[in-house]
């Protein structure tokens, strides 16, 4: 059998130019075994994510079925786009000041999912964002506690930033 060459990502979008990745593992492959997200990133921007804006400008980067039926909105944020219809962002400087964006995934979370996803692998990094994924299972208690199962008009909020972290709450 024969070992597939890694693949070479060459991003150039409003964010990063010629920033240059590798994909070492296969598309939604060989995950750290610590990381189950619920979703995928094509079903996260399927429901409605980040109010419709946050990969408008980076399509090239990644596969054209992933945008096939997203919810974009590329002029400005729309937040009934969401799947809670809320927003449960936080603006980019709060995540800069915080000191949560790592250097090489300048949007965030989502960014280094999509590209851990699609087989990137730094494992420093890796390591970092599992951990900051992990703690927002605190959000899925408190979903569980104050409402009723199935309820989706409850805590819609909360319900919305699980969602940002691939955390589906529909079956809370």
């Amino acid at each position: 059998m024969t070992q597939k060459r890694p693949k070479k990502i060459t991003v150039n979008d409003k964010m990063q130019v010629n920033y240059t990745y590798t994909l070492t593992e296969p598309a939604g492959k060989n995950f750290n075994p610590e990381f189950k997200p619920d979703l995928t990133p094509k079903e996260m921007l399927e429901l409605g994510v980040f109010c419709g804006k946050y990969m408008t400008d980076c399509k090239a980067e990644f596969p054209k079925s992933w945008f096939k039926n997203a919810k974009l909105s590329p002029k400005k944020r729309d937040c009934s786009l969401n799947f809670f219809e809320v927003d449960a962002s936080q603006p980019l400087n709060v995540w800069q000041d915080k000191g949560w964006i790592y250097e090489e995934d300048p949007r965030g979370w989502f960014q280094w999912y999509c590209r851990y996803y699609r087989g990137r692998r730094l494992p420093e990094e890796d390591l970092r964002q599992i951990k900051r994924w992990k703690a927002m299972k605190r959000h899925i208690a408190q979903v569980e506690k104050n409402c009723s199962k199935g309820d989706l008009s409850c805590r819609r909020r909360q319900r919305q930033a699980l969602l940002h972290w691939a955390y589906d709450s529909r079956n809370l």
